[in-house]
């Protein structure tokens, strides 16, 4: 499988916002599920937030109503939109792509994208 490739990440001050993106070539981007993860130093890697292929979303708790996931097929792209960012958001951001129409199993990950937020 051909490895995702994110973009989008910097360093952006506590309230602030930045939008990522994540490219997964392949022209059956659109029945695969897609996750967004994040892994700060000297943690495990958590999920932020999934879709699966009909849209269908997931959060987790520490980020619900701040960050937004979408997924647009025709650019074979899912976006993750932070907004109100925290200090404790900052982490290595990595987007997963699923074999499955849902996120659950396995994937390919991307190499990931820094994100440091300052207080």
């Amino acid at each position: 499988q051909v490895q995702p490739v994110e973009s989008g990440g910097g360093l952006v001050r506590t309230g602030g916002s930045l939008k990522l993106s994540c490219v997964s070539p392949g022209n059956i981007f659109s029945i695969k599920a897609m996750g967004w993860y994040r892994q700060a130093p000297g943690k495990q890697r958590d999920m932020v937030a999934t879709i699966d292929s009909g849209g269908r979303t997931r959060y987790a708790d520490s980020v619900k109503g701040r960050f937004t996931i979408s997924r647009d097929n025709d650019k074979n792209t899912v976006y993750l939109e932070m907004n109100s960012l925290k200090p404790e958001d900052t982490a290595v951001y990595y987007c997963k792509r699923f074999t499955n129409s849902v996120p659950v199993g396995f994937g390919s990950w991307g190499q990931g994208t820094q994100v440091t937020v300052s207080s």
